[in-house]
C-alpha cells in the first residue's frame, strides 16, 4: 500500500452528497422535493402542518387511535393533541418492552404573534400590534410580505380558520420601516436596536369611514370588513390565535434548482421528512414512532411541547391496547430500551460568514444529513450529549443503508449555540441524537436548504424507522 492509499485509508472527508447519488436517486430526490415544498405552502403554522399530516396519514391507510379499542402488528394509528401535536406509529412484531424506535420534530417555526387587544389607528392608518416568537433578527421582518394565519371564534362561537395573504388576489400585509434619507439615529444603532418589538405593528388599511359619528374612522372600516366577512368585533381578538408569517411561497433557488428557499425550514424540513419516512413504513420489527411538537422555538413548554406528557400518555396508550395492561414496570422498560432520533436542523457554514464556524466540526450544505452528537451552549449547557455506543450505532446504520451524512456543531464553541427537544427525551432515559437537514439563513424569513439534504434526511430516517 502506498502512502497515498494509507492516507487515504486513514483520514476522513465529508463528501458531496450529489456527486455520490445515481440518476434515478436525483430524480426522487426532486420528485421528494417538489412534494416537499407544497407541504410547506400548506403548512405555515403548526395547526396547519398537522392538518396536512392527518390527510397524509389516513391516505396512507392511518387511523385515529382514540377509535381502536386494541391493537397488534402491523396496525398503523395517530393521536392528535390539541391540533397542534401528532404521534404516528406503525406497531411493530417485537414485543414491544424490547423498545421501540421515534423519531421527533417541531412544527412551530420563528414568526409574530398577534397581541391580545392588537387594533389600534394612528395618523389615519390601522395597525396589528404583535408580540415576535423565538428567535428572530427583527430587523429581517419589515418591508416583506406578510400573511394572517389563525383561528378565532365569531359572535356565534363559531370556530373560522382565517388565512389572508397567500392567494395570488390576496391582499398582504405590512411592517413599515424608515427611508434611508431619515434613518441617521435608526443607522448607528446596533442591530439589535435597529427595529424595536413595539414598533413591528403591522399595517391592515387605510380608507376611513365617511362618518361624523365615529372618532377612529380608519380602524372603524377594518372593524366593519371584518364584521362583515367573519362576524367577529373587536372583543373576539382576545381569544384569538393569530400568527403573521411571510406571504411567499417556497421556491427553488440556483440556477441549478439545486436548493429550497421558503419560510420555515426549521423545522418543517425535518418533520416533512420523518413524516414521510413513518407514512412509507409498513411492516417493521421494533415499533416506528414519529411525534411533531410544538413550541421548540420558546423552550418547549407547555402542553403542546416536548416538555409535555403528551408522548408519554400515548405510548401508554399503545402499550395498553397491544398488551391488555400498563404496568408502570411495563411503560418503564419500554421507555429504557427505546432510542430516539431528534430530527432537527442545524446551521450549515455560511460561505460570507465563516469566521463563526469552526470547520472541521461544522454542517455543509449539500454534504448530506447532519448528525449532532449534543447541541447546547459552551459548555454543552442545556444538551443532550449522545453516548458513544449508540452514535456509533446510528453511523453504522446509515453507512450500512447508503445515507450520505456529516458530523456538526452549531458555530465555534464560546460563538453561540442553541437546543432541540433531544435533552427533554433524554431525561426519559431513551438513547437519543440529533440528526437533521443544514439549514442556510436559519430562523430568517427565507431559509434555504440543500435539496440533497432534504433527501439524505428522508433516507435517514427511513433507515432509522428500521432499525
Amino acid at each position: 500500500m502506498t502512502d497515498k492509499e494509507l492516507y487515504e485509508s486513514l483520514t476522513y472527508e465529508n463528501k458531496n452528497a450529489y456527486l455520490e447519488m445515481s440518476e434515478a436517486e436525483i430524480i426522487e430526490m426532486k420528485t421528494l422535493c417538489d412534494d416537499y415544498r407544497v407541504f410547506l405552502n400548506n403548512g405555515k403554522t403548526e395547526r396547519e402542518c398537522v392538518k396536512e399530516a392527518v390527510k397524509m396519514a389516513e391516505a396512507a391507510g392511518f387511523s385515529d387511535i382514540t377509535k381502536k379499542n386494541e391493537l397488534k402488528p402491523g396496525d398503523k394509528i395517530y393521536k392528535i393533541n390539541r391540533n397542534k401535536n401528532i404521534f404516528m406509529a406503525v406497531i411493530g412484531s417485537e414485543d414491544i418492552t424490547q423498545g421501540i424506535n421515534i423519531a421527533g420534530a417541531h412544527i412551530d417555526s420563528p414568526r409574530l404573534d398577534l397581541k391580545q387587544n392588537p387594533l389600534y389607528e394612528s395618523t389615519d392608518m390601522a395597525l396589528l400590534k404583535t408580540h415576535y416568537y423565538g428567535g428572530i433578527k427583527k430587523y429581517q421582518w419589515p418591508t416583506i410580505p406578510l400573511a394572517i394565519h389563525g383561528v378565532i371564534y365569531n359572535t356565534d362561537g363559531e370556530k373560522l380558520d382565517i388565512v389572508i395573504g397567500e392567494k395570488d388576489d390576496d391582499p398582504v400585509f405590512v411592517i413599515t420601516d424608515l427611508l434611508p434619507h431619515l434613518a441617521k439615529d435608526q443607522m448607528v444603532k446596533k442591530m439589535t436596536e435597529g427595529i424595536e418589538a413595539e414598533n413591528m405593528n403591522v399595517l391592515i388599511g387605510g380608507m376611513p369611514i365617511k362618518s361624523e359619528d365615529v372618532k377612529e374612522k380608519v380602524k372603524f372600516s377594518i372593524l366593519k370588513i371584518l364584521n362583515a366577512r367573519y362576524k367577529i368585533t373587536e372583543k373576539s381578538f382576545q381569544s384569538a390565535e393569530f400568527e403573521i408569517v411571510p406571504a411567499y411561497k417556497a421556491r427553488n433557488v440556483g440556477l441549478d434548482e439545486s436548493f429550497i428557499g421558503a419560510y420555515g425550514h426549521d423545522d418543517r424540513v425535518c418533520a416533512y421528512t420523518t413524516l414521510r419516512g413513518i407514512l412509507e413504513e409498513s411492516a417493521p420489527k421494533r415499533t416506528a414512532c414519529a411525534i411533531l411538537v410544538d413550541k421548540e422555538e420558546i423552550g418547549s413548554m407547555g402542553n403542546t411541547g416536548a416538555q409535555s406528557a403528551f408522548m408519554m400518555m400515548t405510548i401508554a396508550e399503545i402499550v395498553e391496547k397491544l398488551t391488555g395492561c400498563c404496568s408502570v414496570t411495563k411503560l418503564n422498560r419500554v421507555i429504557e430500551n427505546s432510542a430516539v432520533m431528534s430530527s432537527d436542523v442545524s446551521a450549515a457554514v455560511d460561505p460570507n460568514y465563516l469566521s463563526v464556524s469552526e470547520s472541521k466540526n461544522a454542517s455543509y450544505a449539500g454534504q448530506g444529513v447532519a448528525i449532532m452528537k449534543y447541541t447546547g451552549a459552551r459548555g454543552k449547557y442545556d444538551s443532550s450529549d449522545a453516548n458513544a455506543e449508540f452514535v456509533y450505532e446510528i453511523g453504522r446504520l446509515m453507512d450500512n443503508e447508503g445515507v450520505i451524512w456529516q458530523t456538526g456543531e452549531l458555530g465555534k464553541v464560546d460563538q453561540g449555540g442553541g437546543g432541540t427537544i433531544a435533552q427533554y427525551v433524554a431525561n426519559l432515559n431513551m438513547d437519543v441524537i440529533d440528526c437533521g437537514v443544514p439549514v442556510l439563513s436559519m430562523h430568517s424569513p427565507f431559509e434555504v436548504v440543500a435539496k440533497s439534504d432534504v433527501y439524505m434526511a428522508y433516507r435517514a430516517y427511513k433507515a432509522f424507522f428500521r432499525r
